[in-house]
């Protein structure tokens, strides 16, 4: 059995295909698995340290604010599509399999051409326009939300699967403390506004503990604001262990990034969402309020945050004081985790 993965730009495309690249191998170690992704994207870094060979072919997106950059985009698709025809005829894969990224679109499109088997999974609930159009290209469609099948047109390529998470989210066992426990983490580099909400929370003197992720970007900022950093509050600027961060956690605030989301979810707790305003089709928004509908977390809009700083707080102080909201909304988390994606993936594949 012969595998592509293709997967691009994020960590939300990258960590689902290793996902489901393990799964493949943990039931068939024989099996070869080749990765194809961009060739400057971080997918070359995690794909290696996962144990896969990856190769990269040149692809970019369209960019609707500078129209001009979209010749390079237009090369980028000609040239990344020889490339992948050439990797693809020398590798001869049985199955394509496309989590997302610029790249997937030309490898699951050439895939196809070539005569494999091909699928995609879409991590969010609003699905992208590129999975829209490998629709026809594709055997069965993976889905992590139940909203995202209004987008597609043959709902009987739809299956529900859920993210394929990393195994440490599941593993890890609560950590006991003293005090309540609040994660604040705007992602790897960090969100402006959810920072600036949390110096908010900072500034009440909280009787919790805030483990505060500001991000790199923006974490020698954060410090010359503070100084002396209270004792309650630990200011971390990346977070390389973030399963027992999330363990250790009575509440979390965070982005709402679909695998961010699936990895709440599956820890089982309770959270505070803020959006990204500035992704494709508002997706984030989309992948909280999902999650918001099932009670298992609040959602708040940056706008809301901008008109009131100290929202977060407000809201942060309404649930720590209110045990059996949280509690209710943990274990609505954890009924609405779907802690088998991969397995579910593996068996509509091969079964």
């Amino acid at each position: 059995m012969k595998v592509i993965m293709t997967c691009g730009g994020t960590g939300g495309h990258i960590y689902p295909a290793i996902a489901i690249a393990d799964k493949i191998k943990e039931k068939q170690p024989d099996a070869e698995v080749l990765f194809i992704g961009t060739k400057k994207g971080m997918e070359n870094r995690l794909v290696p340290a996962a144990g896969y060979e990856i190769k990269g072919i040149d692809a970019s997106g369209i960019d609707r604010h500078h129209l001009l950059n979209n010749i390079k985009t237009a090369k980028d698709f000609i040239h990344g599509g020889h490339e992948a025809d050439q990797i693809i005829k020398e590798f001869k894969p049985d199955l394509v399999i496309g989590t997302g990224g610029y790249v997937t679109g030309t490898v699951v499109k050439h895939g196809a051409h070539f005569g494999a088997r091909c699928f995609i999974h879409e991590q969010n609930a609003y699905p992208g326009v590129a999975n829209r159009v490998l629709e026809s290209s594709c055997e069965k469609v993976f889905i992590s939300f139940p909203q995202a099948a209004e987008h597609f047109k043959d709902k009987s390529k739809i299956v529900l699967t859920g993210n394929p998470i990393r195994a440490e989210f599941l593993s890890q066992e609560n950590i006991q403390h003293w005090t309540k426990t609040v994660l604040v983490c705007g992602g790897s580099l960090g969100a402006e506004m959810i920072n600036k909400a949390a110096l908010e929370m900072i500034k009440r003197n909280p009787d919790y503990t805030i483990i505060f992720v500001t991000g790199k970007r923006y974490f020698d900022e954060i410090k010359s604001v503070l100084p002396n950093v209270p004792e309650n509050v630990r200011l971390i600027d990346y977070e390389n262990n973030m399963p027992e961060r999330m363990h250790e956690a009575d509440l979390i605030v965070s982005r709402s990034g679909a695998i961010t989301l699936s990895e709440i979810l599956a820890s089982g707790k309770p959270a505070i969402f803020i959006p990204s305003p500035n992704v494709t089709a508002n997706h984030q928004y989309h992948n909280a309020k999902s999650v918001a509908d099932e009670n298992a977390a609040v959602l708040i809009e940056e706008s809301q945050l901008a008109g009131n700083i100290g929202l977060l707080a407000d809201e942060v102080d309404r649930l720590l004081a209110d045990e059996t909201k949280l509690s209710v909304m943990a274990e609505n988390a954890k009924r609405t985790a779907k802690l088998d994606a991969a397995d579910i993936i593996y068996d509509n594949i091969f079964n």
